[in-house]
C-alpha cells in the first residue's frame, strides 16, 4: 500500500495522508480549510517491516482504509512553568 504525505500550510507540524497523490476526495471540506493548501512531501509505501517515528503504521493503514486519510497531529506543548510548579511541591 501507497501513501501521499502533505504537510499543513497553516498549521505546524500537522501533516495528512492520503491513500494517493492529491487525492482528497474522502477529507471533510471543514478540515482542508483548516488544513490549508497541501504542501506535497512524499509518496511513502507503508511496508509491514516499515518503523515511523510517531505513529503506529498499522493505525495509520486502518485510517487509510478506513476513513480515506489521516490527519497527524503535533504534540502538545508542555507548559514548562507548570511542570517546574508541579515539581517544586513535591521537593
Amino acid at each position: 500500500m501507497l501513501c501521499a504525505v502533505y504537510k499543513s500550510s497553516k498549521k505546524a507540524e500537522t501533516y495528512l495522508y492520503v491513500p494517493g497523490r492529491d487525492d482528497f476526495s474522502q477529507v471533510p471540506p471543514a478540515l482542508m480549510n483548516t488544513f490549508g493548501s497541501p504542501i506535497f512531501l512524499m509518496i511513502m509505501p507503508l511496508k509491514n517491516d516499515r518503523k515511523l517515528a510517531s505513529m503506529d503504521i498499522e493505525k495509520l493503514r486502518s485510517e487509510l482504509t478506513t476513513k480515506g486519510f489521516y490527519l497527524q497531529l503535533p504534540p502538545p506543548v508542555e507548559n514548562m512553568l507548570k511542570s517546574h510548579l508541579a515539581a517544586q511541591r513535591t521537593e
